[in-house]
């Protein structure tokens, strides 16, 4: 998994437009659900909830790892881009976007693709 391969499967979700946060590339649907190059660029950053951080740090812990601090414990949770393929990337970012979209964004997303 590449910067750009991340920077594509977040811009691909309804709504994501690609911004700058504390001098790191941001991905919102109003709210920032990734981020990009934090806390280098080995790394890509999905917000999830604490229950899906688990899951997935349980699974697979070379490839998620909960951010240090109150953040983490929230669920921001480090994505390292070295290790993840496009399928669990796209995923994690799937969620992380679910958990900031309007209510009208994912009723279309689950028309298409069905609901999570």
């Amino acid at each position: 998994m590449t910067e750009d391969d991340f920077r594509r499967i977040a811009l691909s979700l309804p709504g994501a437009i690609e911004s700058a946060h504390m001098g790191t590339a941001d991905f919102r649907v109003g709210r920032i659900f990734a981020t990009l190059g934090y806390p280098d660029a080995a790394y890509g950053m999905v917000k999830l909830t604490p229950d899906r951080q688990d899951m997935l740090v349980a699974a697979e812990p070379a490839i998620f790892q909960p951010v240090k601090g109150g953040w983490g414990a929230k669920g921001a949770t480090l994505l390292c881009l070295a290790a993840c393929d496009e399928p669990t990337a796209t995923g994690a970012l799937t969620a992380a976007w679910r958990g900031v979209a309007s209510k009208t964004q994912l009723k279309a997303f689950d028309a298409v693709h069905g609901p999570a």
